[in-house]
């Protein structure tokens, strides 16, 4: 999936979701502290303390995902969990999500996508892919923020199930660290893009 050396494997696109896929799931990824990591691995869904009224990033990526908690070594982002969703989920949050930041050709004015924003109940991010090592790649990764309703249904309606793979994330780690990038990348979730009606994106791509 990922070459060893400088350049991806792969030639990606630019903009495309990326994730492990099941005929009718996708898994995304989260990190949270272990009070709450912990029981959401154990029950298969968040615990009350969790928040539906904050908004909520998930990541399809892994190595995303391992940039932005630091391999679960962050604080408060210590317990990493692969959270299976329906793909229906997925498809509903892009649909109806905005772009996290104006673009002209595709909001017109500003004020609109002010508007847009305020009114979506998910944003959308493109962020730079990360390697093994955790360096930027030339292609994106989608960060997708969920918020009033598109929360709700993510805790309530689309997960499936969560797993709790922090001991992953080490073991990977420690073998980028102990010079066996092959064995770490052999370990990686298998991901790939995913076939999605090509006018989904059309309102996302920066």
């Amino acid at each position: 999936m990922y070459a060893v050396n400088d350049q991806p494997a792969v030639q990606h696109p630019k903009f495309e979701v990326r994730a492990h896929p099941t005929e009718s799931t996708v898994t995304v990824y989260q990190a949270y502290p272990p009070h709450t990591g912990g029981p959401a691995a154990r029950d298969g869904r968040f615990p009350p303390s969790w928040s539906r009224e904050r908004m909520t990033w998930i990541k399809p990526s892994f190595l995303w995902m391992m940039y932005r908690c630091g391999w679960g070594t962050k604080k408060d982002q210590e317990t990493v969990l692969a959270v299976e969703i329906g793909r229906e989920g997925l498809v509903w949050a892009l649909r109806n999500s905005c772009l996290s930041h104006y673009v002209p050709g595709l909001h017109g004015d500003a004020a609109a996508w002010k508007r847009r924003l305020r009114e979506a109940p998910a944003r959308v991010q493109w962020d730079p892919e990360r390697d093994l090592w955790l360096r930027p790649l030339p292609y994106r990764s989608l960060q997708l923020g969920l918020a009033g309703e598109a929360a709700a249904r993510y805790a309530d309606e689309w997960i499936v199930g969560i797993e709790d793979v922090t001991r992953l994330a080490t073991e990977i780690r420690a073998l980028v660290r102990a010079g066996e990038p092959e064995r770490a990348a052999g370990m990686l979730p298998g991901e790939r893009p995913l076939r999605l009606d090509g006018e989904l994106l059309a309102h996302l791509r920066a």
